[in-house]
């Protein structure tokens, strides 16, 4: 199972939400390069936390 987690730079309606969501859905490959992006953020946080 894949958990994701969304954040936002702006306040969205409910629909714009479903309508993201529904967008991410259906493109996976959006979706792998944004968790691809998302992890690479990660792992520098956590590297500049360990030095």
């Amino acid at each position: 199972m894949m958990k994701s987690m969304l954040s936002a730079s702006k306040l969205m309606k409910a629909s714009e939400v479903k309508a993201f969501c529904e967008e991410m859905k259906n493109n996976k490959q959006i979706l792998a390069q944004q968790e691809l992006v998302v992890k690479s953020i990660i792992f520098k946080q956590n590297e500049k936390a360990a030095s």
